[in-house]
């Protein structure tokens, strides 16, 4: 556990590249907001997390039963049931200051990268265009 990383992770850097090539400034890890999102466009008010699947729990109705099989499963239950109701506290919290929350899955951020960067460009163009009606 102690070798698991919780800033510059691989799939945190493929995408800030990604974005940074497309001209997108940010901040990482911003500290001012609930969660310290990996990726915070703050121009915009989006907050960018990049879970990994193990330890935010993707498709957890899959993974509960098999983990229950395995060594030490109470612990990672408890461990990633935890870390699921705190994603939700979390992405609750950043609506509520009227942030934007994207959430990438890691296999998405390396397999698809520019359809990662496609979700966050439309966010973009969805939040300029409510600016845009609201000046109206």
């Amino acid at each position: 556990m102690q070798h698991i990383r919780s800033q510059n992770t691989n799939i945190e850097v493929i995408l800030r590249k990604a974005l940074w090539d497309k001209g997108f400034r940010y901040r990482k890890n911003y500290k001012k907001l609930p969660g310290k999102p990996d990726i915070a466009l703050t121009k915009y008010k989006i907050a960018i997390f990049c879970d990994g699947e193990f330890f935010h729990g993707k498709d957890w109705e899959v993974l509960r039963p098999r983990l229950e099989k395995s060594n030490n499963s109470e612990f990672w239950i408890n461990k990633i049931s935890k870390n699921r109701e705190r994603d939700d506290e979390i992405n609750k919290q950043l609506l509520f200051l009227g942030w934007t929350v994207i959430r990438f899955w890691g296999a998405d951020i390396t397999k698809h990268t520019d359809e990662c960067v496609t979700v966050i460009e439309e966010t973009i163009f969805d939040i300029t265009m409510q600016q845009d009606d609201t000046l109206d």
